[in-house]
């Protein structure tokens, strides 16, 4: 049975994140009770056994089918082509266990659990009067609507071409634009339809911006995740660091104190914030702005948002040469722990799917959890950080810990007094009108000297991997800096 929804999950998005948290959590306990491998097979049958009615889906056997293909992203596997039924999941669950090195893929889709959303963006509703003017009819370029026996049109959905000029025209609004929300919020075009129906990533497009993730009505679209290494890793009592985004100020309503004392109550040898490398991010990324505008570079642009760096390098190449050269706050602070314990696992914690790929092509950290599997993990082991004791917290700056939000690297280089005088913008996510922008600023075009951009709106806090709402992310975000300060 999905449990009770504690106050911890009221701040949760929508019912898809709850489910994911559960799944998540369940895997937690199997690994600690040292049963995954002889109970992850009936975990479809307990969510939903026969007494159980199927929500939004035909019946229970769809949904238990489902819910095995979810486990395997969530045990760190793509979903294969074939059945998943030819290799029962236990066998999935062994792998696991017993891999030395994690997928290199980082999202994957759940075909099972795409709904196939319909091709054509346009579609007639029942408001339609089958007007004698017909302006939709008449002002279609493609011949794709057409009268139905009843009197009323309808869009012939092989040849549309979702051009809305139906729309636009129609005096009844009876037509409306259905839009497919994966391939609505990607902003590359990097998701689309395959020859099944189904939506498909395409790796050289993607930005790992992680909105499809959070777009998808069906829970469909998962990253590839590494709970399962890092829970094998401290069960085998290796050093295991914790390094943790400065946005974690904002995903809980606890002090920092009693969030870090939680993180390691799971086991971690030490939490390190991230925030320690942005103070160096942030020296050197002044330093590097006065350089480049001393030699008539006419701007320059952060690097610490690796959404934006893949964006730069797969679709905005012309902009490369004007990206900060300064590594970001993750790179800093692995260098320094690789340096102090060159035998430990890393372990970068944070609301970012980007990340996973810098991480992987940097080899800043061993593994990477989200925020969102971090607190499955708490609930898994049944740590909460309001009954704990808090421990020490390292004092770093306010800006460094500001890179959370949009418009604190930005801040945090104002902070160091590099360059006196000179124009700024901040670009607060990137969507579709944003890549056009860009492709502006490639040619040239801009307004300012430097640009901080952030590919969430909102900055980090708001990351897809986040634990919870962005409006109560930046409440607890001040309280947390707050706290700090005192």
């Amino acid at each position: 049975m999905w449990p009770q929804i504690f106050d911890t999950m009221a701040a949760y998005v929508n019912n898809v994140m709850i489910i994911r948290h559960e799944l998540i959590a369940r895997l937690v306990r199997m690994f600690q009770a040292g049963e995954l491998e002889t109970k992850i097979n009936s975990l479809a049958v307990e969510l939903y056994p026969k007494d159980r009615q199927a929500r939004g889906r035909c019946c229970i056997y769809k949904e238990r089918a489902i819910t095995r293909y979810k486990m395997l992203p969530l045990l760190g596997y793509e979903v294969p082509e074939d059945d998943i039924d030819l290799h029962p999941l236990n066998e999935y669950a062994k792998g696991s266990l017993e891999r030395k090195q994690p997928s290199e893929s980082i999202l994957t889709v759940v075909d099972e659990a795409c709904a196939g959303c319909v091709q054509a963006n346009y579609m007639v509703t029942n408001l339609c009067r089958g007007c004698v003017a017909s302006p939709c009819v008449m002002n279609c370029p493609k011949n794709a609507i057409r009268f139905t026996p009843s009197g009323q049109t309808e869009i012939k959905p092989e040849a549309c071409v979702n051009c809305g000029l139906c729309q636009k025209a129609c005096p009844y609004h009876a037509i409306i634009y259905m839009p497919i929300p994966c391939e609505e919020a990607c902003p590359v075009g990097a998701i689309k339809k395959n020859e099944h129906g189904k939506e498909e990533i395409d790796a050289d497009k993607c930005v790992y911006c992680g909105k499809c993730i959070t777009a998808c009505p069906f829970g469909a679209i998962f990253e590839l995740s590494s709970i399962i290494d890092v829970m094998q890793a401290i069960e085998r009592k290796e050093q295991v660091i914790a390094m943790v985004a400065p946005s974690i100020l904002a995903q809980y309503a606890e002090t920092p104190a009693q969030v870090f004392a939680a993180i390691e109550k799971i086991g971690f040898s030490e939490v390190v914030e991230v925030a320690r490398g942005a103070e160096k991010t942030a020296s050197n990324e002044a330093l590097e702005l006065k350089e480049k505008l001393e030699e008539g570079q006419k701007f320059m642009t952060t690097s610490c948002c690796p959404s934006y760096v893949e964006t730069v390098r797969k679709h905005v190449p012309g902009l490369a040469p004007y990206v900060s050269h300064t590594p970001s706050p993750l790179a800093y602070t692995a260098e320094e722990l690789r340096e102090k314990y060159p035998n430990a696992r890393l372990v970068f914690v944070g609301p970012c799917v980007a990340k996973r790929k810098e991480a992987r092509d940097q080899n800043s950290a061993d593994y990477v959890l989200s925020f969102e599997e971090l607190d499955a993990i708490m609930e898994g082991m049944e740590i909460n950080p309001v009954k704990m004791e808090g421990i020490a917290v390292e004092s770093y700056t306010k800006e460094s810990r500001g890179f959370a939000q949009s418009g604190g690297v930005l801040a945090s280089v104002l902070a160091e007094k590099q360059v006196e005088n000179f124009s700024y913008e901040t670009i607060n996510g990137i969507d579709k009108a944003m890549i056009r922008t860009m492709k502006q600023m490639e040619k040239g075009k801009v307004n300012a000297q430097f640009y901080e951009v952030m590919a969430c709106e909102g900055g980090c806090i708001a990351g897809p991997g986040a634990n919870i709402k962005s409006a109560k992310a930046k409440k607890y975000f001040i309280n947390s800096m707050k706290e700090l300060s005192k």
